[in-house]
């Protein structure tokens, strides 16, 4: 087993897998900064904390002063990425891509310094090869390397259908650490055969082949999935306040040590002990939970608004009491309650609000209302919606 050089412990901690250290420590030896990169697809509008912990990693090379590039996935999220996946991915428009890439370098910009980071479009390279290239690049690879990734094998165990775009995916990724000639790349384990695909095809070119560097998975506040939106599991790095803490409060019990090591960067030893002390009682979920919430709210909101969100969470969630200061909207005409969460944003569709009624999970002034149908036109009331969610709604409507 290869011993880490000291100097190389601190950049390495938290990755599950390294391919390979000889390569690393002999590239150091060339005296220059590191060409790093990490792709991002922008597949949905918001990046999450499962994104972060990668990013966090990806910034212990910023600090260290070697070269990073973060690679916005604009033409390879046209294919999307079946990594994980047991069925395709639905296509994007270029109207999504664009509307999605718009707030990735800023939420980005919430963990790595920017201003140290060089922002690429793996468009800038793919959308310029033609078929050629693209069928030269086709023709290192078989069927029967695709077949090794495990999603893929077991849709072709299942006969579930794989569409041969996918297939291009890997490869047209694989093809951005050719352009960026790249050093290192930085993913989730869950790319491992991604990254791999990059090292291999450097050698076609007659490259040195990359270090794949991955970090484990988050799982979502489902405890279950990894994070994800369309899972629906997802803390965005985005989301308000409240919000953050809020969902983070729903994770299980036999997360909490997981997250305190992958979310908040403390290492495994010290999540262990953290994990053995709720074991043994003389740690209280409840409490460490809290701290886990306030630390991530504080990282990205400030130190101010996680003892807000802490305080709002305590009032209305534990003591059950609507909170002193709330958002206010004024009517100018009536409107149906289904159609009132939509415009709130409390529901994402009239359908979901339906559902939200139904469950008994809107209430107008305390007291639960169950026809999504009814007009608010005469009354001004406090709307709230579950235990995290309250409108101060007054209807200035003329007859």
């Amino acid at each position: 087993m290869t011993r880490v050089p000291a100097d190389l412990q601190e950049l390495l901690a938290g990755f599950d897998h390294i391919e390979t250290l000889p390569d690393l420590t002999e590239r150091l030896r060339l005296g220059r900064p590191l060409r790093m990169k990490l792709g991002l697809d922008p597949t949905s509008p918001d990046l999450h904390l499962g994104h972060a912990i990668v990013l966090e990693h990806l910034q212990r090379f910023v600090a260290a002063g070697h070269d990073v590039t973060l690679v916005i996935g604009d033409f390879t999220a046209r294919i999307g990425d079946p990594s994980g996946r047991n069925q395709a991915r639905p296509a994007l428009s270029d109207e999504a891509i664009e509307h999605n890439m718009q707030t990735y370098a800023e939420q980005a910009g919430k963990v790595l310094d920017l201003e140290r980071v060089t922002l690429r479009y793996n468009s800038e390279w793919l959308g310029a090869l033609k078929l050629d290239g693209l069928i030269g690049l086709l023709s290192h690879v078989t069927v029967a390397q695709m077949l090794k990734r495990e999603d893929f094998a077991q849709r072709y165990a299942s006969n579930t259908p794989i569409s041969l775009h996918e297939f291009l995916y890997p490869i047209a990724q694989a093809y951005d650490s050719v352009a960026l000639q790249s050093d290192i790349e930085l993913g989730g384990n869950d790319q491992l055969f991604n990254v791999l695909m990059g090292r291999f095809f450097q050698g076609v070119f007659h490259q040195p082949p990359q270090i794949c560097l991955t970090v484990p998975l988050l799982e979502g506040i489902d405890g279950t999935k990894k994070m994800s939106k369309s899972a629906g599991n997802a803390i965005g790095l985005n989301e308000a306040p409240n919000d953050q803490f809020g969902k983070t409060m729903r994770i299980p019990d036999e997360l909490i040590a997981r997250w305190h090591n992958l979310v908040l960067g403390f290492s495994q030893a010290e999540s262990a002990v953290l994990a053995a002390e709720i074991e043994a009682g003389t740690a209280h979920p409840m409490d460490e939970k809290k701290r886990i919430a306030e630390a991530i709210v504080t990282r990205y909101h400030g130190a101010t608004a996680a003892v807000r969100a802490r305080e709002y969470f305590e009032r209305t969630i534990q003591r059950g009491e609507a909170p002193s200061e709330m958002p206010e909207l004024h009517l100018q005409e009536p409107i149906k309650l289904d159609a009132l969460l939509v415009r709130t944003q409390f529901a994402e569709s009239k359908r979901a609000a339906q559902r939200l009624i139904a469950g008994g999970g809107v209430r107008i002034d305390g007291v639960a209302v169950s026809d999504p149908n009814a007009l608010w036109k005469d009354a001004s009331a406090i709307l709230s919606v579950g235990n995290r969610h309250y409108l101060r709604v007054h209807a200035d409507i003329r007859s």
